[in-house]
């Protein structure tokens, strides 16, 4: 295929596949972007050309290889980024495979390519005290004194993710009796959640009288939906003075929706409901919420304490081992 072909492939692969087949977000969908956009930009310094002039015949396995290693030690990458990267590139190469059958051996290659192993990250979340004392510092008072408060507190209610809130809109909020919010998730996916009395509150406290159905809920000073990295800002700038009580940490959005699931657990809420709850896929995700919550392992132990007495000297072994008709008849097996 020569290089007037790829542009189309390209184009193809993001409107066609991505977009309208697959249905993924804006910004999986540059995420996707970025990794393509990297391996050209690597395959045109490689070849010393523009990236008009690169041939798809150029995607080789050996390149493929070259740049991850690039990725690591030429950008300073860490292992999970990389990872994500080549997961992107697979599935652009899998396309390809579908598309141009002169590349599917070479694709066949690709997709061998395995992810590194690395320990997963600590999962980190907030304890109620620190809640406590992140909602009494909150500022009452103030331009977006109400949005920050609400926005906040409707993480915390909800778990949800940072783009969910991002995209949260007026017809997307019941405030009335028995308030709830509907969260667009990954894959297209909608789930409902229950809202606090006081989360509702707030809400429409900041929505005022009659606002639009497609008025975004969260929004920057000009009236723009705040983006994920304005949660993001936001999020951190109310929460720096936690440092302080604790470990010094990166506190983001996401550190909220960990919060949520670990404070559900401890309230004994089934893990199920957690998965609905928080909009998992797979119940393996969820699970990972019992294993860093020691409160509830010490909860667990407690109700299996030792018997009185554990300590002492060593029972008495089982008759059976001392009846010798009865040895003597298993030896015999």
């Amino acid at each position: 295929m020569s290089a007037a072909g790829l542009g189309p492939l390209l184009h193809a692969f993001f409107v066609d596949h991505l977009t309208r087949e697959k249905g993924l977000r804006r910004s999986s969908v540059q995420s996707y972007r970025d990794a393509v956009r990297l391996l050209l930009v690597f395959v045109a310094s490689d070849k010393r050309c523009k990236l008009s002039r690169i041939e798809l015949e150029e995607l080789t396995f050996d390149r493929m290889q070259h740049f991850l290693r690039h990725l690591e030690d030429g950008r300073g990458n860490g292992i999970p980024t990389r990872n994500q990267r080549l997961a992107a590139l697979h599935t652009f190469f899998e396309y390809v495979g579908s598309r141009a059958p002169e590349m599917f051996t070479v694709c066949q290659q690709i997709a061998a390519i395995p992810t590194k192993r690395t320990p997963a990250p600590p999962t980190q979340f907030l304890e109620r005290d620190e809640i406590a004392a992140l909602f009494a510092r909150l500022p009452s008072a103030g331009r977006h004194a109400v949005r920050d408060r609400a926005l906040l507190l409707f993480l915390y209610n909800t778990g949800a993710r940072v783009q969910e809130a991002s995209d949260l809109r007026v017809e997307h909020l019941d405030l009335e009796r028995g308030p709830r919010a509907r969260l667009h998730g990954k894959g297209g996916k909608w789930r409902t959640c229950p809202l606090w009395e006081e989360t509702a509150r707030l809400l429409q406290q900041l929505l005022g009288e009659s606002p639009a159905a497609q008025a975004p809920v969260f929004c920057s000073a000009p009236g723009k939906p705040l983006t994920r990295f304005g949660i993001y800002k936001l999020v951190r700038r109310h929460t720096s003075h936690l440092h302080e009580r604790s470990v010094p940490r990166r506190i983001g959005p996401h550190v909220f929706r960990h919060t949520t699931a670990v404070h559900l657990l401890e309230a004994g809420v089934e893990v199920n409901v957690i998965r609905g709850w928080l909009g998992h896929v797979n119940l393996a995700t969820t699970n990972r919420y019992a294993d860093i919550n020691l409160r509830t392992k010490e909860a667990a132990l407690r109700q299996c304490a030792p018997p009185s007495g554990a300590g002492g000297p060593k029972a008495r072994a089982a008759a059976w081992r001392n009846d010798e008709a009865l040895l003597a008849w298993l030896a015999s097996l």
